[in-house]
C-alpha cells in the first residue's frame, strides 16, 4: 500500500486546495493509506518537505495551482521521488495535459493504483544565473503581461479571469524585439510573445502548443509575430483549439534548448512567466539570455 504526503497550498484557487484534500484523505485512509498532509505557502519550505516525505517512501502530492506543482516537481526530480497531482488552484493547466481527474474516487484510484511514468521539465535560467524548474511552460510578451492581469482579478469570478486578462493585455500589448536560438539556429523576430512549451495547455486551457508532449523528449517554441491589437484579439478563440498554428503570423519550432532576449519596440522591459509565475523580466542583451533547457525523463509521476 502506498503512503502519500500532501502539500497543500491552501491559498490556491481562492481557497479551494482544502475542499479538495478533506474528501480524498478520508477514501485514501479508509482503504488503509498512510496520509501526511502539510499545508504550506511557503515555497522556501519545499525542500525540506519533500525531503522528509521521500526519505519515509511517501508519495509526494501537490495541492495547487500550476506554480506549485512547479515548484515542488522540481524537489521531487531533483530529489529522487515519485509525483503525484491533485488540481486546486485557477488554471490547473499541468493537471489538464496529464489528463488528471477532478471527482474524488476517481483521484484515489488513480494515487493508489496509478503507474508510475517518467516526464520531461524544463529549467530556466535567467541572465544572472537564476534558475528555475517549469513543468507547463515559459512566455515572454503579451501572455506574461495578461499573468500579471490575472494576479490582480481576483475580484472577477474565475471563469472571466484569464478571458479578460488577455483581452485586456492584447488591447494595450507592445511588440518585442527579441532574439530566439534553438539548438543554436538563431533567428530575430518582432513578436507579440514567445512560448517555451513543455505542455500543451496554459491560460487555462489555451491549447498554445497542441503538438507538445511532456515525455517526447522535445521542447515547442511557439512565436506569435507582432499584429495589429484587433487582429489579436480576433485570433485569440483560435488557441482554445489550437488552430492558431496554422496562422501566417506563427512559427512553430522544436529542440533541447533555447535562449532568448529582448525588450520593447521603443524600448522596456519585457516580463517573462512561467506556469503563471512571474520570472525576472526578459534580458535585453542577447549576451547574456534566458535560457530555457529540456529535462527529458527528468520525473517520475503517477498519471
Amino acid at each position: 500500500m502506498r503512503s502519500f504526503a500532501f502539500l497543500v497550498n491552501p491559498s490556491s484557487g481562492g481557497g479551494a486546495a482544502p475542499k479538495v484534500v478533506v474528501p480524498l484523505t478520508r477514501v485514501l485512509r479508509e482503504a488503509g493509506a498512510q496520509v501526511d498532509v502539510t499545508y504550506t505557502t511557503s515555497i522556501a519550505e519545499t525542500p525540506a518537505l519533500v525531503a522528509a516525505a521521500i526519505a519515509r517512501g511517501a508519495v509526494v502530492v501537490s495541492v495547487g495551482g500550476d506554480g506549485m506543482l512547479s515548484s515542488v516537481a522540481g524537489e521531487v526530480a531533483a530529489q529522487g521521488g515519485v509525483l503525484a497531482v491533485v488540481p486546486a488552484g485557477r488554471g490547473n493547466d499541468f493537471a489538464r495535459m496529464l489528463e488528471i481527474p477532478h471527482d474524488t474516487a476517481a483521484q484515489a484510484e488513480l494515487l493508489l493504483h496509478g503507474e508510475e511514468r517518467a516526464i520531461d521539465l524544463l529549467r530556466a535560467t535567467s541572465g544572472d544565473g537564476t534558475a528555475h524548474v517549469v513543468a507547463g511552460s515559459v512566455y515572454a510578451g503579451v501572455d506574461a503581461r495578461a499573468a500579471e492581469i490575472v494576479d490582480r482579478s481576483h475580484w472577477l469570478p474565475s471563469a472571466l479571469q484569464y478571458p479578460v486578462a488577455a483581452v485586456r493585455a492584447l488591447a494595450t500589448y507592445r511588440p518585442v524585439r527579441c532574439v530566439l536560438e534553438v539548438d543554436g539556429a538563431r533567428s530575430s523576430h518582432e513578436a507579440a510573445t514567445v512560448v517555451i512549451a513543455n505542455s500543451r495547455f496554459y491560460g487555462k486551457g489555451m491549447a498554445i502548443a497542441p503538438s507538445a508532449s511532456v515525455s517526447d523528449g522535445l521542447l515547442d517554441v511557439i512565436v506569435i509575430e507582432a499584429a495589429g491589437r484587433l487582429d489579436l484579439i480576433r485570433a485569440l478563440p483560435k488557441v482554445y483549439d489550437g488552430g492558431h498554428v496554422d496562422l501566417d503570423e506563427v512559427t512553430v519550432l522544436t529542440g533541447h534548448r533555447v535562449t532568448l532576449s529582448g525588450d520593447y519596440a521603443g524600448g522596456g522591459a519585457v516580463p517573462v512567466g512561467a506556469d503563471g509565475e512571474a520570472l525576472d523580466a526578459l534580458p535585453a542583451d542577447a549576451g547574456s539570455p534566458l535560457a530555457v533547457d529540456l529535462m527529458p525523463g527528468a520525473l517520475r509521476i503517477l498519471r
